[in-house]
């Protein structure tokens, strides 16, 4: 049933958005309705973070306009969508906390009053009564350092409030938050709507999107799908336009087979010092030669999985690795040197060494294994290195080639490759495609088939439904820390892994 535009208050039309390689959005009209919550979905990838990024001004669309209470409108930068009344909440938290949670509200708009240079009394009123409004007795001169991370998160919502918004788009807002904390967002939402304000909602976590969305807009693949009043629809109706019906690529034989466990997790747990559960009670098991696929959404607890593997943080719970006991007190690099390998999900922060050469990123995990004495031999070095390039295909015409140089996709095949020289016995994949072209991904799905036929253990994580469906012999479904599925490929179904990454909330 057709949705009256009569209180539409922000109108974008036709939107489209090219990146070198990849057309994000492609003739998208999305409509924000005013004083109601407008839920906006869709799978990794969808353009729905792209979308937001025009409308709050941090990106200039290559086509298309906006239109705002039925006036066309230029939008250049934050600046100016905040002069035209729309604030945005970025998923990953913009605060200072060296200052005070005043200080933070005004920063870069402080209040003047007469010679001083800023009036901290004005300021800390108007914190306060902000901070009222969105039902938190926060002192203004508390430092954000200090406070929780839903705390925190009400502290970035009340930037966009003193700035007077009439819409407010909120990325992904509850991934960090308790169940108690998300239901003090939810009171805070519904009393900005009844106050005029328009929100804007980014998120995956559909029983969450069911309670607190009056409209739900779904974009697939960069395009406009579909657009309904909650009431009016159900969790299965938004999976399958989510989805759709496009044919998924298997990658895998139908010959396989696998050794024994090669790694065992039991009872893992991680609370952060937010006493948030960022894993719960996690158990399973890896056979060599298999691939396990992890499928989960933001905040699901894949990552923070991993790195409780890799023994980066602090956990409780117990796993063997090729039957030996990992001492949760090892040091990362003695896990590395018992056979574990991790590619990490952020390759440019965490994965490379820009200014390096391919050469040097290859073995620097490795080197252990090439010691002569107290020096590298380099000899051995030099041929580890040279195959590997040959057996992964990597495109570069020397080893002593800086790897910023190369493109993505060459580039994670280093990252791969580096974990591949320490020679493990399990491989961990965090997102593993991400950031990379369509040709890359096929290029990367190869090599873990060509690597678990090998005997590797392979375990990756991925929030995209299509990659999990073609890469992977078992599934694992996360949601909220927990695991929520455990099916084998030929028995799993897409609908199955979106309603089990629901679960939870």
């Amino acid at each position: 049933m057709p949705i009256s535009d009569e209180n539409v208050i922000l109108r974008a039309e036709d939107i489209c958005m090219v990146f070198p390689g990849t057309k994000a959005l492609d003739q998208v009209t999305y409509k924000v309705y005013q004083g109601a919550v407008n839920v906006i979905i869709g799978e990794n990838g969808a353009g729905k973070s792209t979308l937001m990024k025009i409308i709050s001004g941090v990106q200039s669309p290559t086509e298309g306009q906006i239109y705002l209470k039925g006036e066309r409108v230029h939008i250049t930068g934050p600046r100016s969508a905040a002069q035209h009344g729309i604030g945005m909440v970025h998923q990953e938290l913009n605060l200072s906390e060296n200052l005070t949670v005043a200080e933070n509200l005004f920063l870069g708009r402080e209040q003047q009053k007469g010679v001083l240079p800023i009036d901290e009394r004005h300021q800390n009123t108007i914190a306060k009564q902000t901070m009222a409004r969105l039902k938190q007795d926060i002192a203004p001169n508390e430092m954000v350092a200090n406070l929780k991370v839903g705390q925190k998160q009400l502290v970035e919502i009340a930037k966009s409030l003193i700035a007077d918004v009439d819409i407010l788009i909120l990325d992904e807002p509850t991934s960090a938050l308790s169940k108690k904390e998300v239901q003090i967002l939810f009171e805070v939402i519904n009393d900005l709507t009844r106050q005029g304000v328009s929100i804007v909602y980014i998120s995956h976590r559909l029983e969450e999107l069911m309670e607190i969305g009056q409209y739900i807009t779904i974009l697939r693949d960069g395009k406009f799908q579909s657009e309904a009043m909650v009431k009016d629809i159900d969790v299965a109706w938004i999976v399958r336009e989510m989805l759709g019906s496009e044919p998924v690529t298997n990658f895998l034989s139908a010959d396989r087979s696998f050794g024994e466990v090669v790694l065992q997790a039991s009872h893992i747990n991680l609370v952060n010092e937010a006493e948030v559960t960022l894993v719960d009670d996690v158990s399973f098991s890896l056979r060599a030669g298999e691939i396990v696929g992890i499928y989960g959404l933001m905040g699901a607890g894949r990552t923070e999985l991993f790195e409780c593997l890799l023994g980066k943080v602090s956990f409780s719970g117990e796993f063997t690795l090729d039957k030996q006991t990992v001492n949760t007190k090892m040091s990362t690099s003695e896990r590395i040197k018992m056979g574990l390998g991790l590619v990490p999900e952020d390759r440019k922060q965490s994965g490379i060494f820009p200014i390096s050469s391919v050469s040097n990123n290859l073995s620097m995990s490795s080197l252990w294994k090439r010691l002569k004495g107290l020096a590298i031999n380099e000899v051995t070095e030099k041929e580890a290195i040279t195959k590997t390039i040959n057996e992964l295909s990597i495109k570069v015409s020397s080893p002593q080639v800086e790897i910023q140089a190369l493109s993505g996709g060459n580039q994670q095949k280093v990252v791969i490759g580096r974990a591949l020289l320490t020679e493990p016995k399990v491989l961990l994949l965090d997102e593993p495609t991400r950031g990379i072209d369509i040709g890359a991904k096929g290029d990367v799905f190869e090599m873990m088939v060509k690597l678990s036929e090998q005997g590797i253990g392979i375990l990756f994580s991925t929030s995209d439904l299509k990659e999990i469906m073609a890469v992977s012999d078992r599934i694992l479904v996360m949601s909220n820390g927990k695991l929520t599925a455990d099916l084998m490929r030929d028995e799993a179904h897409e609908s199955q892994l979106v309603h089990a990454s629901a679960q939870g909330f």
